[in-house]
């Protein structure tokens, strides 16, 4: 009898360890949520630190690399070993609804989730997608249809013949249907963090046949994550409010997005207001003027403008608009879980650290 490798998502790939922050998600037009982070950046060093201190630093963080190095190495063998890699069918993997098994490598792959789109193509997996939910709108090459992952028409995924459907939800009971005509599906939801998005990014990996080419989008995701962090130098303690729609839902540092700006060292002002850690409270206009954030963040997909929100009555007193610290930012890659994450991170170090902090605020 054949061994069936496994894949555990703890323990996955070895370039899907590491990366102290958070993911996860689904409120907007296909993807909108998330869930928490848990690490913020390290204290900078107090001013006057001597030369000898900084090369002890820097020989310190040369070393540490190094050990990472090894470890990554480690653990690519350790998964080599396991049989984890291209080619090698049948697999099991380990997905919200349990293990799957997927017999043959898929050819006709349906994605019912924007984010799973996405790192699909990026994964190397693109040729293999037959079809994709309306909202998976990215890359431009993705077999867009009108199916939909929030109301799954079982007849017409059927229709397709195809041999893996991913969905980031059970709805309508769609598992249990393909199940009963043995069509393999794989619920890959959003992911509670960051470390968790990557091992789920490698197990499309294992599904697909692309163990080897989504390690090396995850060690690029890792690698760029990091030069976006080191640019937020200027971040900690900053005051951030990212408002999902003018009814003033907010991410907070239980989201995929608000543990980016919790990663960064800033204040998510929307954290006191998620009660019930879902994510995504909703707060009132006096909350968020009293918290007085120092940078706003919209998206490109509500109604309004960067301008509307600075004439909000009374919020003329916020720092954020008094310094025309508004951002707006995109809001496929700021609700989904994918490989574009380094992007935003990139573009919110950016802002927090043109915040200008007045005095005695």
């Amino acid at each position: 009898m054949q061994t069936r490798p496994t894949f555990r998502l703890v323990t996955a790939l070895a370039a899907g360890a590491a990366l102290t922050l958070t993911a996860c998600g689904n409120r907007d037009n296909g993807d909108n949520g998330t869930t928490g982070s848990d690490e913020t950046p390290a204290t900078a060093p107090a001013a006057g630190t001597e030369d000898s201190t900084d090369d002890a630093d820097d020989a310190a963080d040369a070393a540490a690399q190094t050990d990472d190095a090894e470890d990554t190495a480690d653990d690519a063998a350790g998964t080599a070993a396991a049989g984890e890699s291209d080619g090698e069918f049948p697999v099991t993997v380990d997905a919200d609804n349990g293990e799957v098994t997927i017999e043959e490598r898929p050819e006709r792959i349906i994605s019912l989730s924007p984010s799973t789109t996405e790192s699909l193509f990026a994964i190397g997996a693109g040729d293999q997608v037959l079809a994709v939910d309306s909202f998976s709108t990215y890359p431009e090459e993705a077999p867009t249809t009108d199916l939909s992952g929030w109301d799954p028409n079982i007849e017409a995924i059927v229709g397709y013949e195809p041999d893996l459907v991913i969905i980031a939800n059970d709805m309508n009971d769609i598992v249990a249907s393909l199940e009963a005509v043995d069509i393999p599906i794989l619920v890959s939801g959003a992911p509670a963090d960051v470390d968790s998005g990557y091992d789920s990014l490698a197990g499309l990996g294992l599904a697909t046949g692309h163990v080897d080419e989504t390690a090396g989008v995850i060690a690029g995701m890792r690698a760029a994550m990091d030069d976006a962090y080191a640019e937020a130098e200027d971040a900690e303690g900053i005051r951030i409010y990212h408002e999902l729609d003018d009814t003033f839902y907010a991410a907070s540092s239980n989201s995929f997005i608000g543990s980016v700006y919790e990663q960064m060292g800033a204040v998510n002002i929307a954290d006191e207001a998620d009660t019930e850690s879902t994510g995504y409270p909703q707060l009132t206009e006096e909350a968020i003027i009293e918290a007085n954030p120092q940078l706003i963040v919209i998206t490109d997909q509500v109604t309004y403008t960067a301008e509307d929100v600075a004439n909000r009555p009374g919020w003329d007193q916020i720092d954020a608009v008094i310094n025309d610290n508004i951002v707006v930012v995109d809001a496929d890659i700021a609700s989904r879980w994918g490989p574009r994450l380094p992007q935003l991170v990139e573009l919110v170090a950016q802002a927090l650290n043109q915040v200008n902090v007045p005095v005695g605020r």
